[in-house]
């Protein structure tokens, strides 16, 4: 968050010509580096091929104006990292939202303590954007790493998780809210492959999955499990032993929304033919109201 940034409803002024949602394709993707997935030319097929009507974007690593992209058709928002190529999220939509707002609003980050083992705010690591739509919020988020040796579990338990509900209860209090993004957790021994010898370290240890639980106590739904269970669902795959090719991966990339919008979730989906990055999109279809 900008330190200058006001609060909700502030950073961007509400625009009467936005139209009524009906049906919208929503789509995550971690592109781990949107130069690089713009090299690749992986990003431009992912849009021919899928067209989302929103596409929230996670560790972009890069401002705008070090990316050289069109994207015709598409309203776009960016939140950077003050440390340069790191971490930063960024929405794309087709519907101009009604308001868009970077980071956690100031009256709610500063009930939290941040600072990190390094004494780095996470607030000021770009890793949400909220836009307001007619119908609904949508919240892209990276959530922090715990790190090999869980030196931020402190933070991911006792402030970042935390703060990101009590954001999302806000926001739910004046219209539903969908978030997604990669919360960087395995929620279940159902989200990775090998659960057991992966059981306390980062991304599934007992505190990392008890704030994703409180998600779900908090009313909000994991989408994909609406339609599928079992394992063998994966969003990241590891570089080495050509963990991709066998499918030993972890799900750590979702979409969860308001329970009230769960009839209008149509559909759900993992999509890992989608090349460029460790990690491939996730997408929801929301049908008319």
């Amino acid at each position: 968050m900008n330190p200058a940034s006001p609060g909700l409803r502030q950073t961007c002024e509400p625009l009467s010509h936005a139209r009524v949602t009906l049906r919208m394709k929503i789509y995550s993707w971690n592109v781990n580096g949107i130069r690089a997935v713009l090299k690749k030319g992986t990003f431009q097929k992912f849009l021919g091929d899928h067209k989302p009507d929103v596409l929230c974007l996670q560790e972009t690593k890069a401002e705008r104006d070090q990316v050289e992209i069109e994207v015709p058709g598409y309203h776009e928002f960016w939140n950077s990292a003050i440390k340069k190529g790191y971490s930063g999220t960024a929405i794309f939509s087709r519907e101009e939202p009604l308001s868009v707002v970077n980071g956690f609003p100031h009256e709610l980050a500063s009930r939290y303590a941040f600072a990190d083992e390094l004494e780095r705010d996470s607030s000021q690591e770009g890793r949400v954007i909220a836009a307001e739509f007619a119908q609904f919020y949508v919240v892209t988020v990276y959530t922090p790493n715990a790190k090999d040796d869980l030196s931020r579990i402190p933070l991911r338990h006792k402030a970042w998780d935390p703060a990101f509900l009590a954001y999302c209860v806000e926001l739910e209090r004046r219209k539903p809210v969908i978030f997604c993004g990669d919360l960087n957790v395995a929620h279940t021994e159902m989200d990775l492959a090998n659960p057991g010898p992966n059981r306390g370290k980062k991304g599934f240890t007992d505190e990392e999955r008890e704030g994703f639980q409180n998600f779900l106590n908090a009313g909000f739904v994991d989408t994909f499990r609406k339609f599928r269970q079992g394992n063998g669902y994966y969003t990241w795959w590891s570089h080495f032993a050509n963990s991709r090719a066998r499918n030993v991966g972890w799900r750590i990339d979702y979409v969860l929304a308001s329970k009230s919008l769960d009839k209008r979730v149509a559909e759900a989906q993992i999509h890992p033919d989608v090349m460029g990055s460790d990690h491939c999109p996730v997408s929801i279809r929301l049908a008319p109201a």
